[in-house]
């Protein structure tokens, strides 16, 4: 799971249900996992927007059922510089895609996601190059806001 998903889990609002309705992260067949950056990202927003005790308990709770993979793998390292290079367009390899910087903490969520061999849930476009040659990406339109 990205972090923005983590965000709708804390929202508990339409977008959530349509996550867990859809996909059933955290149904007893599925592993729900993120990334250490993940966790890391949920503490500095609570603290940027000083979140009271309360939504830092619902956010413990969530995060309490996740596993969290720690960048201590060999395999993890080396997942990143990968991916990092591809996304550059520095593999000798064909692309169908424009080269770019992926922000660090990405770069992380998803090298977490290729070494589990997870599918990508996310609610915004930065792993789209990715689909296909690491893990599949499966993008979460925010309904919070839309009008019935």
């Amino acid at each position: 799971m990205d972090t923005n998903i983590i965000l709708f889990y804390l929202k508990d609002g339409p977008t959530k249900e349509l996550i867990e309705t859809t996909y059933g992260p955290f149904a007893s067949d599925n592993t729900a996992i993120i990334s250490i950056v993940t966790v890391a990202e949920i503490k500095a927003l609570a603290q940027k927007n000083k979140w009271g005790d309360k939504r830092i308990k619902i956010v413990e709770k969530i995060l309490g059922r996740l596993a969290v993979i720690e960048i201590t793998y060999g395999e993890l390292l080396d997942a990143y510089a990968e991916i990092d290079a591809f996304s550059q367009g520095k593999l000798d390899q064909p692309s169908s895609f424009s080269a770019r910087n992926m922000g660090k903490n990405d770069l992380w969520i998803a090298a977490t996601t290729k070494i589990t061999n997870s599918t990508l849930l996310t609610s915004d476009r930065d792993f789209d190059h990715l689909q296909g040659n690491y893990f599949e990406v499966l993008l979460i339109e925010n309904i919070d806001s839309k009008k019935s």
